[in-house]
């Protein structure tokens, strides 16, 4: 976490707990066993399950970390940015509350500063079920610092050296930097240093049209902020579908977000005072005034100082780590999970990829990364989440499939809720009522794709979903609904 984050942690009393959960003041290494059945490089979500995992088998367990515990969950990642998005929810509630009975005309602005406040506490309190106190009562050995391989079988963390059986890297990954010229003098905010600004942005420039870059976008819009998307491509979210993407983009419009695709930054600069973004649009060049910037342009594997040669470990081009389907690099003994590897950066992926590379390691299951059935979510307004194969994939795989969609409009509790954008679209093998993945647009979508992936997982058709019985009214609803239409269809 950056040292400004502690310093106004530091503020209103939880940098103290904060930090001895973390990151204890004064921390001594242990000192190292002469062979760990397990080492891992990397306190986040993955090597944190990689640990409790490991003790759970009755493996010797060494984990270095360089930080903080926790990894970007927890310190500039979920954690943070849900607690802001519920602090952007409250405001945009009071902003319509007139259509559910309210007064008119509100327009509150938010004291960001008292915001922040509220979600360094929660991650406090949240830090608590990765703190050391825990993984030391667990038996594992925790070391702070710099980690580097120095042979194929030795980690090296300060002056100590951990020898190992088997090594799980599970360093995460940091926002990436892209070379928009005049951007470092200009000075911007990364997902990394967002979350420590104390004052609301009056103007706000996001660049990065991405998960992260839309769900800010939005919370600083109902707070009160003018907040502009620059966005390279013609669509948000590149890896939704299209339809997904459009209904975000006319809700980001519906609270107040300016967004520019087909957008591409020239450059960044500050003149008399002020933050200026330089932009052209199809050949059209203009210029953007704005207080704070927030680069948003995906992430990046962190593998550049643990010296990987010295263990004949290789990297992917874009610098992730090279895996097999087991999560085994090029050398044997040393796996990898979570951001440092998967495609997919989501703390979910993370934990459960953490697990499984362990279960691999010692040989006490079999875990592949192409089996994995990931759920995930983009949290704004509505949400919009995803499960299994979306339609291109099976166009890439030459396999046949047939859509069944409700839209949010046509169930009852999304309409009580005043929340009946979106839809439910869920793909199954044409032929057969095996379902191959979903799509779900709707306030509650985080929740409702829980279901499919439990559906999926197992192995349940439509036609026995049709014949589940859901809460009503409840937007998952439409997932029974999906299901209905399915069995109708086959009648006719």
């Amino acid at each position: 976490m950056p040292a400004s984050t502690l310093e106004a942690a530091a503020r209103d009393g939880d940098r103290e707990r904060f930090l001895r959960r973390v990151r204890p003041p004064g921390w001594q290494n242990p000192r190292p066993r002469a062979r760990y059945d397990l080492v891992v490089l990397g306190g986040g979500p993955a090597g944190l399950s990689a640990a409790r995992a490991a003790r759970a088998a009755g493996l010797t367990v060494g984990l270095i970390e360089r930080h903080w515990l926790g990894g970007n969950s927890l310190n500039a990642g979920s954690i943070p940015s849900k607690a802001l998005i519920r602090t952007g929810r409250a405001f945009e509630a009071l902003i319509n509350s007139r259509q559910f009975g309210g007064p008119d005309g509100i327009e509150p602005t938010a004291d960001l500063a008292a915001a922040m406040r509220r979600m360094r506490h929660i991650r406090t309190r949240i830090a608590e079920y990765c703190s050391v106190e825990r993984l030391v009562n667990q038996g594992v050995d925790v070391f702070f610092g710099d980690a580097r391989f120095s042979a194929e079988r030795i980690i090296s963390v300060g002056s100590a050296e951990l020898r190992f059986a088997k090594a799980l890297i599970a360093t995460g990954a940091r926002p990436r930097v892209c070379a928009i010229p005049g951007l470092e003098e200009a000075g911007y905010l990364t997902s990394a240093t967002v979350f420590d600004i104390a004052t609301l942005p009056r103007r706000f420039g996001i660049i990065g049209g991405g998960p992260l870059g839309c769900e800010m976008a939005q919370a600083f819009a109902h707070m009160g902020s003018h907040v502009t998307i620059l966005q390279n491509e013609p669509k948000f979210l590149p890896r939704e579908e299209r339809d997904a993407a459009e209904i975000l983009s006319l809700s980001l419009s519906r609270s107040g977000v300016d967004t520019r695709l087909n957008t591409q930054v020239m450059r960044a600069r500050r003149q008399n005072g002020e933050k200026w973004i330089d932009a052209e649009y199809l050949g059209a060049k203009y210029s953007l005034p704005v207080d704070e910037i927030l680069l948003s342009t995906g992430r990046m594997a962190n593998t550049e100082q643990l010296n990987l040669s010295a263990a004949g470990i290789e990297c992917e081009p874009d610098g992730r780590i090279k895996v097999d389907d087991w999560f085994c690099s090029e050398n044997r003994d040393v796996y990898a999970a979570g951001d440092v590897c998967m495609e997919h950066k989501f703390t979910n992926i993370a934990e459960a990829s953490g697990g499984m590379a362990v279960r691999n390691a010692f040989e006490l299951g079999e875990n592949r990364i192409s089996q994995m059935i990931v759920p995930w979510c983009t949290y704004c307004d509505p949400e919009i989440a995803h499960v299994g194969m979306s339609i291109w994939d099976a166009k890439r795989q030459s396999i046949a499939v047939k859509t069944f969609t409700v839209m949010m409009q046509d169930v009852e509790r999304a309409i009580t809720d005043g929340r009946d954008d979106g839809f439910v679209k869920i793909h199954v093998r044409d032929g057969t009522d095996e379902v191959l993945g979903a799509t779900i647009v709707a306030s509650r979508a985080s929740e409702m794709i829980n279901e499919v992936a439990v559906i999926m997982n197992a192995r349940l058709g439509l036609r026995q979903v049709a014949s589940i019985l859901h809460t009503y009214p409840a937007q998952s609803d439409a997932i029974r609904l999906a299901a209905v239409a399915y069995v109708n269809g086959q009648r006719s």
